[in-house]
């Protein structure tokens, strides 16, 4: 990682030659998002254990993370960390693909050890290329970050070097017309593919260039108005989730009011500077953290939330778990960078 500048989104490294100042706004805002995506798994586990509102609650207050995800890849790509040229563009594309496809391995094998898929291996495997699988479901993020990286990226291509990054384009026009011709495929086989899952939807498009321009913005008006406005976006999600619809939808509006109240009130924020290496190798972490935690959740969360009368206890053990499950995740990435193994773990 360069101490130059701060990756947006989980997957995503910069240049090291881009000679800009690390946001550390950026980063708080990457590590916080990190361990939101460990709330919602790990509510997820307390709401199928049976303590439906405390899994509610808890997904609410981290279901800005993906959004904002999305946000903070489009100001890498257009703002913060733009790409010089293709091979620029491929690289990014291979730092994220290289630990997506060990992962998914590693969660398929260990699927397969414990029993849970013996029978589907081979179908799993396969899906795995189309798709994400039940095994490393968490991993569905990726398959909508990849083609959103690289179109973001051949449009900064084209529009500042003037000229079609060819290898990109190609591979971009691939991932769009793949949908139709799996269709045309079953059309004229009979043979029905898994679900094609490379793709991104139009809203975190939008998420990803209106959370460009906020996070770029000089000036975003008074924190407290936004922290005002989270505050109270937060309550309308928790009243809709619980009411009527959770999960809800992440191109909601109720979600897209909390995601950018969270952006204008963490954007911007001074990190005082005892803290920033700190935060500076947490938020290289992250997204080796993204990639494994959901092993900790399971072991941890799960077994609390199925062995947990219904009570008043079921919140103080979200919480616990939840912090135990994102520090564990936490520190054996930041072990595996310690060692080298980045580039392959994440």
């Amino acid at each position: 990682m360069s101490p130059a500048t701060s990756p947006a989104a989980a997957p995503q490294a910069p240049d090291r030659a881009t000679g800009r100042e690390r946001r550390y706004d950026i980063d708080l805002l990457r590590v916080l998002c990190t361990a939101a995506v460990v709330l919602v798994h790990a509510s997820a586990e307390f709401i199928d254990a049976g303590h439906r509102t405390t899994g509610i609650l808890g997904d609410t207050a981290g279901r800005f993370a993906v959004p904002a995800f999305f946000a903070m890849a489009g100001w890498a790509a257009l703002s913060g960390a733009p790409v010089r040229d293709e091979a620029r563009l491929l690289a990014r594309l291979g730092r994220i693909l290289r630990p997506m496809a060990l992962w998914t391995a590693l969660y398929l094998l260990a699927s397969y050890v414990s029993g849970g898929n013996r029978d589907q291996a081979g179908e799993e495997a396969v899906r795995a290329l189309f798709g994400s699988v039940e095994a490393a479901f968490h991993l569905w993020y990726l398959y909508a970050y990849v083609p959103l990286l690289l179109l973001l990226g051949v449009v900064v291509l084209v529009v500042r070097g003037r000229a079609l990054p060819r290898r990109s384009a190609v591979l971009l026009a691939a991932l769009a017309v793949a949908p139709a011709l799996l269709g045309d495929v079953t059309t004229l086989t009979g043979w029905a593919p898994p679900g094609w899952a490379w793709s991104v939807p139009l809203s975190s498009v939008v998420y990803a260039v209106a959370g460009a321009a906020l996070l770029a913005a000089p000036r975003r008006g008074p924190r407290a108005l936004w922290a005002a406005a989270a505050a109270v976006a937060l309550v309308v999600l928790a009243v809709y989730q619980l009411t009527v619809r959770h999960p809800a939808a992440y191109g909601s509006a109720a979600v897209a009011a909390v995601t950018f109240a969270v952006l204008g009130t963490v954007a911007g924020v001074r990190v005082p500077e005892r803290a920033r290496p700190l935060l500076a190798r947490l938020s290289d972490a992250s997204f080796g953290t993204y990639l494994v935690h959901l092993v900790f959740v399971t072991l941890l969360a799960g077994p609390a939330a199925g062995h947990l009368p219904a009570g008043p206890w079921a919140p103080v053990a979200l919480a616990v778990t939840t912090v135990a499950a994102a520090a564990l995740s936490f520190a054996v990435s930041l072990l595996w960078g310690r060692l080298g193994w980045r580039a392959w773990l994440g």
